[in-house]
């Protein structure tokens, strides 16, 4: 393996010697050009997970990293964390993987993002040994194509309100009590005060999973029904 650590210094081992590397934290193994004529497009997307800004090189990179951002269960993320090497026995092969992600419980998933209709036989024997290199040291690997659109266009809407600024913690405390029961988006929101005030914070406390909402059925609308989070049932 080889990756670039946090101070910027790149390390060449084994991969026996990295299952304990916290490459949440390491630096991308490879830059992400912008130029003139580019096909695809890069950028860096801020994650309220970690404070930080994350590297992708696609729309559909971006579409995924915005998923894990969402998830609860996720602690740390990283972008381009290492190039893997290894010998295909005809020649020597390498692979930077797209994500790596560090779960609340300590455990750690690698992943690749590709639609289903752009993995051509080098991708996926890349993807395989990619598999296996990570079931050596104990990491889960996920291949990741296009997420549902339904589900893609609610959490792409709800992410432009993750920021703590959006925060207001006497109207989050009203919502909480207003949603105990659930009820349409646009109604308990108009409740609590005016909505320009107040749908922003709403808004925060959906994409924090402090209320609940289905992201998967439909696009949320006024109507749209929230209620408390899970385990805040009253």
């Amino acid at each position: 393996m080889e990756y670039v650590d946090g101070l910027g210094r790149v390390v060449r081992s084994a991969l026996s010697a990295c299952w304990d590397v916290r490459f949440e934290e390491c630096r991308p193994s490879r830059s992400f050009p912008a130029y003139r004529g580019q096909k695809n497009f890069t950028g860096w997307w801020w994650t309220a997970t970690t404070g930080t800004d994350v590297g992708y090189e696609s729309w559909l990179e971006r579409s995924v990293l915005i998923g894990l951002d969402f998830d609860p269960a996720v602690v740390g993320i990283s972008s381009q964390p290492f190039w893997l090497h290894w010998h295909d026995g005809r020649r020597l092969r390498r692979h930077p993987p797209d994500y790596f992600v560090r779960r609340a419980d300590g455990s750690a998933v690698v992943v690749d993002v590709r639609a289903d209709e752009r993995i051509r036989e080098k991708d996926a024997e890349a993807f395989a040994a990619t598999a296996e290199a990570c079931g050596r040291v104990g990491w889960d690997f996920a291949r990741i194509g296009c997420p549902a659109a339904v589900r893609e266009a609610n959490l792409r809407w709800l992410a432009g309100y993750r920021h703590p600024r959006c925060m207001r913690p006497e109207i989050a405390a009203r919502l909480r009590e207003v949603f105990a029961v659930p009820g349409p988006l646009r109604a308990g929101a108009e409740a609590v005060g005016p909505p320009l005030a107040v749908l922003p914070v709403l808004f925060h406390l959906l994409w924090r999973q402090q209320l609940a909402v289905d992201v998967d059925a439909a696009l949320l609308g006024s109507e749209t029904v929230v209620g408390p989070a899970a385990g805040d049932i009253r």
